[in-house]
């Protein structure tokens, strides 16, 4: 098992001239902003200058962003070659995304797909039902894999890839996300910090052509006093 870091202990998923695949921890950026704080990226080129003993500016784009507060898989493309080849798989939705969410309520049915149309609303995502100027469509199938008390279990598969999209959908049908405070959840657990993690994603290779898929097990899951040991071992067997 390797790790970008001691401190931090980012676990890389995997790693060759092409591709970095790492677990990104809640509550980490993804890339910089305008401001100081730590991010994924830099901590990613800083291993590979590191690592590789690089004397210049290290080549490192992402391909698709998690949300600060989210964790889990996020791929990196070490080549401009890697770079396009995974961004037109992302464009024409050739990646399989799948994300676990601890949600707020029982659902009902507890399999389905939500189709809703997004905007950006002052740094959050406005739905609607309806076609409107400037929202784009947004789509995602999900699955309850175990409920209790009221909360639930969710295993989705991401279909378009829109601004804060699981989290906005999920709230605007009445199931925010547990920890989601932008988004209606009142549950206090940790600061910055929500129940959702990109478990599992499957691509083909930009230069092998081979059918890749990556898993990232959920740290977050041992500091979650209020789930129940069935459910922590639902989770366990899918990560398996």
């Amino acid at each position: 098992m390797k790790f970008l870091d001691k401190e931090s202990s980012i676990e890389i998923l995997f790693s060759d001239n092409h591709l970095l695949i790492v677990n990104k921890p809640a509550g980490l950026l993804t890339q910089p902003n305008d401001t100081s704080e730590q991010n994924l990226e830099d901590l990613a080129k800083a291993w590979i200058k590191k690592t590789d003993q690089k004397p210049g500016k290290v080549f490192l784009h992402c391909i698709h962003r998690i949300d600060k507060p989210v964790s889990g898989i996020v791929i990196f493309a070490r080549t401009s070659k890697s770079l396009s080849r995974m961004s037109e798989q992302v464009r024409n939705q050739k990646i399989d995304r799948e994300y676990l969410a601890i949600v707020q309520g029982l659902l009902s049915p507890k399999k389905g797909r939500l189709e809703h149309y997004l905007a950006h609303s002052s740094h959050k995502a406005k739905v609607y039902k309806e076609p409107k100027e400037n929202a784009k469509l947004a789509t995602l199938q999900y699955e309850v894999i175990e409920d209790w008390n009221n909360y639930s279990l969710l295993k989705i598969q991401l279909e378009t890839g829109r601004y804060h999209q699981i989290r906005a959908q999920l709230s605007y049908i009445g199931h925010p996300i547990v920890g989601d405070e932008k988004y209606g959840e009142d549950t206090k657990f940790a600061k910055g910090v929500i129940c959702l993690h990109q478990y599992q994603i499957s691509f083909e290779h930009p230069v092998k052509k081979e059918k890749c898929t990556v898993q990232a097990k959920w740290d977050l899951l041992q500091n979650l006093q209020f789930l129940s040991p069935k459910i922590r071992n639902e989770i366990a067997k899918l990560m398996e």
